[in-house]
């Protein structure tokens, strides 16, 4: 039995500095071996700021290598190529939402994980804020009794602004051999981003509040903006056909009712996550929105006591070496790392695998195809 986890990070990028690098350098059983990047120059800056020993830009090169445990993937876009590629080398895998835009191969990914022996972890971020992670206990120890609604959110104004490039990595050329998503303008071919990025956790987060798996979906999904430029090298805007905002209803198995409305237009602050369940004993609120120097809330009520009250979030949901006032994507990012961490070498976790992960995709294409069909859709879809 080893003490830490050896890690590989592939993907060295913004998420990966604000996140994933912090929660893995602040974790005692990581051990952070190797950062990989197409771009040389940035992988050894983001080395040089987490004091992380080498780098390559060959991720072929990482796989390969037996002192390798687990692999922390933080690229752009759909994952899959990777994933897959990380499981026939044997390793453990983190990664960050989606692991594949059609959920079948997330499902295929997950089976292919289990037959190795391997440990997965998706980016479903919020499920491991303290305030989501007390809120959770707080239901399975019965405080709101049988659910009966879950509305939940997740909208910012980040890409309000047309002249905010979609794309907004910082690029010094011209990405080439990429997909231009969007560039079909027929309304029919909107392309699915908000629902994809943003709305995952909350979709997540609903999932692990209810307790039960959605069976039916209706929901629109819509571009607001719709011309804005691209990247930061362009200087004009362009039709770019993405849906930049949904809203969907569904009802779980067991009852349940559940609204989602998920947007990065919408007049708010990052990250801009309200899940709200409402039960037969009792209802909780979860705020996850930086204001002041916060970035989480909590309160409750019950038919005893109507006015929702603030809740302390006890000490134990917190990551190693929090400190008061931390931002949320090092805050929460660190719990989730440290617990894959511990399931590695301990086999506890609180979830989040690409079991969970599939399950979540499965709604989003699920609402896609409402959207599209303007129809109910019922779950689970054809495998």
């Amino acid at each position: 039995m080893v003490d830490a986890v050896r890690v590989a990070i592939i993907g060295a990028g913004k998420w990966a500095r604000d996140a994933h690098l912090p929660g893995l350098a602040r974790s005692p059983l990581a051990d952070p071996v190797i950062i990989c990047d197409l771009r040389e120059d940035l992988a050894r800056e983001r080395a040089r700021q987490f004091d992380v020993p080498e780098i390559t830009t060959d991720f072929e090169e990482v796989l390969a290598r037996e002192d390798i445990d687990a692999v922390d993937i933080c690229t752009r876009g759909d994952h899959s190529q990777l994933v897959f590629a990380t499981l026939e080398a044997g390793k453990h895998c983190l990664v960050e939402k989606p692991v594949a835009s059609d959920y079948r191969d997330v499902w295929r990914a997950h089976a292919m994980a289990r037959e190795r022996g391997l440990k997965t972890r998706v980016g479903l971020t919020f499920r491991y804020a303290p305030a989501v992670m007390y809120m959770s206990q707080l239901i399975r120890e019965g405080f709101i009794g049988q659910p009966f609604i879950f509305n939940g959110f997740e909208q910012n104004s980040q890409w309000l602004d047309p002249d905010v490039p979609l794309d907004k990595r910082d690029h010094l050329q011209y990405p080439e051999g990429e997909d231009k998503i969007g560039d079909d303008p027929d309304p029919g071919a909107i392309a699915v981003s908000s629902l994809e990025g943003y709305g995952a956790p909350i979709i997540d987060i609903g999932l692990l509040s209810v307790g039960s798996q959605i069976r039916e979906v209706c929901g629109r999904i819509r571009n607001f903006i719709p011309y804005r430029r691209r990247t930061n090298l362009d200087s004009d805007r362009e039709r770019i056909n993405v849906d930049d905002g949904t809203l969907f209803l569904a009802e779980h198995e067991n009852g349940t009712l559940c609204s989602i409305q998920t947007s990065y237009v919408t007049v708010g602050n990052y990250p801009g996550v309200e899940a709200r369940i409402y039960g037969s004993r009792g209802a909780l609120i979860c705020r996850l929105v930086e204001d002041s120097e916060e970035c989480q809330s909590l309160y409750a009520a019950t038919p005893e006591a109507l006015d929702f009250r603030r809740l302390q979030i006890p000490d134990e949901y917190f990551p190693p070496g929090y400190v008061q006032g931390e931002n949320w994507a090092s805050m929460f990012y660190a719990n989730l790392v440290h617990d894959f961490m511990r399931e590695i070498l301990h086999g506890e976790s609180h979830g989040g695998d690409f079991a969970d992960s599939a399950r979540v995709q499965e709604i989003i294409n699920a609402v896609e195809m409402s959207s599209r069909q303007r129809s109910w859709v019922k779950l689970p879809l054809e495998q």
